[in-house]
């Protein structure tokens, strides 16, 4: 799929759908792109991973509609122990993460194991997400932390 130029937008969509477990209409994967297996991310509709985006996905990734990810973002369902043995014999340790529909994650982002993202979410730049983030609010920081609520302009119309 790297290799696709950009403007072949037909051949990257069909290398998309062949590498990913699911995914919606309206979809766009920018080089370069890396993930473990593929097979375990399932992206929505209208779904934007920009330059230089990893998915580690050991375990499942699924991704709701409306989501845009920023370059350089890294989300990750693999950790290792915290026992130096453990460490020594490579353990992996695989958690599911989980992220709502209409979600901007900003550049450079780092998304940990295990971790669930609500719906209307805004991670800002650079945030390093350790915890689950609820719905409607903007997280930045290192670790992220809620920084304000956000409007929910989306209630009440069809098709939300």
């Amino acid at each position: 799929m790297n290799v696709i130029p950009i403007e072949h937008e037909e051949e990257r969509t069909a290398a998309i759908r062949a590498l990913f477990g699911s995914a919606g209409e309206n979809i766009t994967v920018l080089p370069v792109f890396n993930c473990d297996n593929g097979s375990n991310i399932h992206v929505g509709k209208n779904f934007l991973a920009n330059y230089n985006v990893t998915i580690l996905d050991i375990a499942p990734v699924r991704i709701g509609d409306y989501v845009m990810i920023g370059p350089g973002t890294l989300i990750t369902t693999v950790n290792h122990p915290l026992s130096p043995l453990g460490r020594r014999r490579h353990l992996g340790i695989a958690k599911p993460v989980c992220i709502g529909n209409d979600v901007w994650i900003g550049g450079n982002v780092t998304i940990l194991p295990g971790v669930t993202i609500g719906n209307n979410v805004v991670v800002a730049a650079g945030a390093v997400v350790t915890r689950d983030i609820p719905d409607d609010c903007v997280v930045g920081g290192v670790p992220a932390k809620v920084i304000r609520k956000i409007e929910n302009d989306l209630t009440g119309i069809s098709g939300s």
